[in-house]
């Protein structure tokens, strides 16, 4: 049986899938148990999840039986670990949180870390901080080991030291035909290339084998510039970051941040544009990197020094607490002075706009280099990405004025996007070009006959 439509969450075969799960693994939360309600929250308030149980999986076996009873009704399966990335209501589809599968271990003398798909790097870095050892992690510590690792992973470290996953030893995964699998570049490496970019397409990942490489500490942090020196800011970051080597890892944003408590006190209800860096080499060199930036104007605050690994989260401050937010993303193959007064036109201090960020990131380096896999675009120089409050009343307008930007910025863009920044419809053709769709369908179909996980529907339908 291949499942093609979406289940009614009232439906007999939802009611069945539910019914037999029950029975069957430890641990299956229904809507109104309070169960349900934490383990359906998620980090984007404005995407609330609706599935039909959740399945607090305890181990990889449980994940294997919750995938084959529900091939068995005609139900679809979902994967959530810490709530980040959740594009879908998974209406009519069953949950699998991930939450459970904590466990985490670090061998300093093989440089690995054996770490469960409900652990976030958060503890991952806390655990390989005393030897030494960095797992190469994205902006926010916060977020969850595997779901960042299965969109390929680009962090503060990315031109530095390449894709997240790159580092990525082995995955356990379940597969949508209910089977466990170790997945290298020996074992199943067709399944090791879907899995490194393909997000949860092919399978849920229950626990990866992640290389640490030797990192104590990084000379980075933040520049926090006034809006009226946005302009010199933008202008000088445009050239600057192009001439950086690659042991530099740069994103410039314009931020008009809330005037809440969260924020700093300087910063607070301002609109200002941010500089992140961080230097995997001499910190003097890194200094003398950044005189170039810091000599552009008096920065409200300058947070750029000799910082333990430990803190990398600092250099993005990216916000924990979940809140409602749109979100878009796309790529750019220039950000020379052209790009740079456009964007300034579109997003700068002067011109009302409803997105609390618009950022570029700088990509390029040791992105480039490494193993095939399915994340398609190494190649690409810049990133753009926005964010804005997706309550009911402001929702529209975001969106809307993201699309302006875009198409805004459109003479400098290329094709594509990251799969852990895509959201919203047709994400999957932007991250996707159709050789890499099309390898990943082959793949779906074989790993998944029956077209179980709802990663994959976009790939299949």
């Amino acid at each position: 049986m291949t499942i093609t439509t979406p289940i009614d969450a009232g439906s007999r075969p939802a009611a069945d899938a539910v019914r037999a799960l029950t029975a069957a693994v430890t641990r299956v939360h229904t809507p109104g148990t309070e169960g349900y309600a934490r383990l359906t929250t998620t980090q984007n308030l404005a995407t609330p999840v609706q599935p039909v149980a959740v399945v607090e999986a305890t181990d990889a076996h449980e994940v294997a039986t919750t995938l084959r009873l529900a091939a068995e009704a005609g139900v679809r399966v979902a994967v959530q670990g810490t709530g980040h990335g959740v594009t879908e209501a998974m209406t009519g589809a069953v949950l699998v949180h991930t939450a459970a599968l904590d466990e985490l271990t670090v061998d300093p003398v093989r440089r690995r870390a054996r770490i469960g798909a409900g652990v976030r790097w958060s503890a991952v870095i806390e655990a390989a901080a005393p030897h030494g050892l960095a797992p190469v992690c994205g902006s926010s510590p916060h977020v969850g080991v595997a779901g960042f690792l299965t969109g390929g992973g680009v962090g503060p470290l990315a031109r530095s030291h390449g894709l997240s996953s790159d580092y990525v030893e082995a995955f356990e995964v379940v597969t949508g035909d209910g089977v466990v699998r170790r997945a290298s570049r020996t074992e199943h490496p067709d399944l090791f290339w879907g899995l490194r970019g393909g997000k949860g397409a092919l399978g849920i990942v229950t626990a990866v084998e992640l290389d640490l490489p030797p990192v104590a500490q990084v000379y980075g942090g933040a520049l926090w510039f006034a809006a009226e020196d946005a302009t010199p800011v933008v202008r000088t970051w445009g050239v600057w970051a192009d001439l950086l080597p690659a042991a530099a890892t740069t994103s410039l944003a314009v931020l008009r941040l809330p005037d809440l408590e969260l924020v700093p006190p300087p910063l607070r209800g301002r609109t200002v544009v941010c500089v992140r860096f961080v230097w995997t080499g001499d910190p003097d060199e890194g200094a003398e990197l950044l005189r170039a930036v810091r000599a552009v104007g008096q920065p409200l605050v300058d947070s750029v020094a000799v910082m333990p690994y430990a803190a990398i989260g600092a250099v993005h401050a990216d916000p924990e607490d979940p809140m409602p937010t749109s979100e878009s993303t796309f790529l750019l193959e220039d950000f020379g002075p052209e790009a740079v007064e456009r964007f300034l036109d579109l997003v700068g201090p002067h011109v009302p706009s409803p997105q609390l960020m618009v950022e570029v990131r700088q990509l390029g380096g040791k992105l480039r280099e490494g193993d095939d896999c399915a994340f398609a675009h190494r190649d690409a120089p810049y990133s753009v990405f926005t964010a804005g409050f997706a309550i009911p009343e402001t929702a529209d307008v975001v969106g809307g004025d993201a699309r302006r930007i875009a198409q805004g910025l459109a003479p400098w863009s290329r094709a594509g996007a990251m799969p852990n920044f895509s959201t919203g419809a047709g994400w999957l053709e932007r991250a996707y070009p159709a050789p890499v769709a099309a390898r990943l369908r082959e793949l779906s179909l074989t790993y998944d006959p029956a077209g179980v996980l709802l990663a994959a529907r976009g790939l299949r339908d």
